[in-house]
C-alpha cells in the first residue's frame, strides 16, 4: 500500500507514517513546489498526496503497488504512468450503506460525514474512467476480485518482460525441426 500524505489532522487510532505521514499545510506546499509528489488533491477541505520516493522504491524492487485515492488522484497516475496503471472503481452497495459504514467508523463527526455524502455522487459519477468497477458488498470477496484483476493484469502480453526473446528462441528451434 502506498502511504498518502494529508494535511488533515490525525484520527484516533492512526499512526504517523503507517496510515499516513501527517503533515502541516506549508510542509504541503514545500513537497508540491517540490515535485515530491505523484498524485495529490484537494479532498474534504483537506490535501492529499501521494510521496514519489516510497512508490519509487517498491516499484524498482518489483512491487506492485495499491493505492486509495480518489477520483483526481487516479487521473494524474493515469496520465503519469499510462498502462502501468490500473484503475479499479470501488462502489458502496447503496448509499445508505456508504453512510453507514463512514458512521461506524467512529472517526468523523457529523459535519464531516455529511460533507462527504454531499459528495458521494460526484465521485461515483467518475466511475467511467477506470479500467474495473467493483461493488464492495463483501469485503472478503471485493479484496479477492482485486487481487484476480491484479493476477489477470500481469499475465498481459505487454507486461511479459523478455517474451519477445522467448518466442524468437521456439521459432527458431521449430525451424530446425521443420529442415
Amino acid at each position: 500500500m502506498s502511504v498518502s500524505a494529508t494535511t488533515r489532522p490525525m484520527r484516533p487510532g492512526e499512526v504517523d507514517g503507517k496510515d499516513y505521514h501527517f503533515v502541516d499545510i506549508e510542509k504541503f506546499r514545500e513537497m508540491t513546489a517540490n515535485n515530491e509528489f505523484l498524485e495529490w488533491a484537494h479532498v474534504f477541505s483537506n490535501r492529499y498526496g501521494t510521496p514519489r520516493a516510497p512508490v519509487d522504491e517498491m516499484l524498482k524492487n518489483g512491487q506492485d503497488v495499491l493505492f486509495d485515492i480518489d477520483w483526481q488522484g487516479a487521473q494524474q497516475l493515469h496520465q503519469i504512468a499510462g498502462g502501468d496503471v490500473v484503475r479499479v472503481f470501488i462502489l458502496p452497495p447503496s448509499i445508505a450503506e456508504l453512510e453507514r459504514r463512514l458512521r461506524s467508523r467512529g472517526t468523523d463527526s457529523n459535519e464531516v460525514i455529511a460533507g462527504r455524502m454531499s459528495r458521494a455522487a460526484n465521485e461515483i459519477s467518475h466511475w467511467d474512467g477506470y479500467d474495473y468497477v467493483l461493488v464492495n458488498d463483501d469485503v472478503v470477496e471485493c479484496f479477492t476480485k482485486v487481487q484476480t484483476i491484479l493476477h489477470a493484469e500481469r499475465l498481459k502480453r505487454s507486461r511479459q518482460t523478455g517474451l519477445i526473446g522467448f518466442i524468437r528462441g521456439l521459432q527458431k528451434r521449430a525451424e530446425g525441426i521443420e529442415a
